[in-house]
């Protein structure tokens, strides 16, 4: 049977818990189906910059603020309290300790370090500085927007030395295609995140559960390498001519 492959572009914020979490299941659901369904597919991944908070309120250079306030500012007290509840449930299924401790960053540098990573070795060294970004951000309730926290995520991942990490971060290298591919997220109708635009055709939204990734694969996977209709009946999958 001919292995079709499959196309996902990952638009996020590393600000963003449901992308955090959204990133863990879909990488739990490739592996389910790779390892255990052993589906005819193979998956090509690229993750596409977003800033959930505009750079003219915060940048990278702003007076820290702690993630619980700035969240119960944006979503109210309860919202949050509700949020807080449901993240600590799912962390403590998954073994995965994310904490709402630390502070609030802007992500433009993370996300310039991301797109470098994708153009010096594609999804194979872009995927892991990803999840470490995710994780010292998450879990470790480390600041993003600190070089020197960067620097050793590009050091431990492998990307560059820490040393021509800082050059980098420094420098305004990828700023502005990382602007650009922002807003053309934003003029393509995309208000928040995550999304996954699968094949440029279709477009899945929100925090979805590995299962719900798992379903799709596999209406993929029966679709065969030709299938030109879209094989999805469910509410998670709309059509999209979103191009990014």
């Amino acid at each position: 049977m001919s292995s079709r492959a499959v196309k996902l572009t990952v638009i996020n914020d590393f600000v963003c818990v449901n992308c955090c979490i959204g990133e863990h299941e879909l990488l739990n659901a490739i592996t389910y189906c790779k390892e255990n369904l052993q589906l005819p597919l193979s998956f090509e991944l690229e993750h596409v910059p977003f800033r959930l908070i505009n750079p003219a309120c915060l940048n990278e250079n702003s007076p820290k603020i702690e993630k619980s306030t700035f969240h119960s500012n944006q979503i109210g007290k309860e919202k949050f309290a509700a949020l807080q509840n449901a993240v600590s449930k799912w962390a403590d299924e998954k073994g995965i300790p994310i904490s709402f401790r630390g502070f609030v960053s802007q992500t433009t540098r993370a996300h310039r370090l991301c797109q470098k990573a994708y153009r010096v070795g594609g999804q194979q060294l872009q995927l892991p500085v990803i999840c470490s970004i995710f994780k010292v951000h998450m879990e470790e309730s480390r600041d993003i927007a600190d070089v020197n926290v960067l620097a050793e995520v590009a050091e431990n991942t492998g990307l560059m030395s820490r040393e021509d990490a800082i050059k980098f971060l420094e420098s305004n290298e990828l700023e502005k295609e990382v602007n650009d591919m922002c807003e053309a997220a934003r003029a393509g109708g995309i208000s928040g995140v995550p999304v996954i635009i699968i094949d440029g055709k279709w477009a899945v939204s929100g925090g979805q559960s590995s299962d719900v990734f798992i379903q799709i694969f596999k209406k993929l996977a029966a679709a065969g390498v030709h299938a030109a209709p879209s094989p999805f009946t469910e509410p998670h999958v709309m059509e999209t001519e979103l191009c990014v």
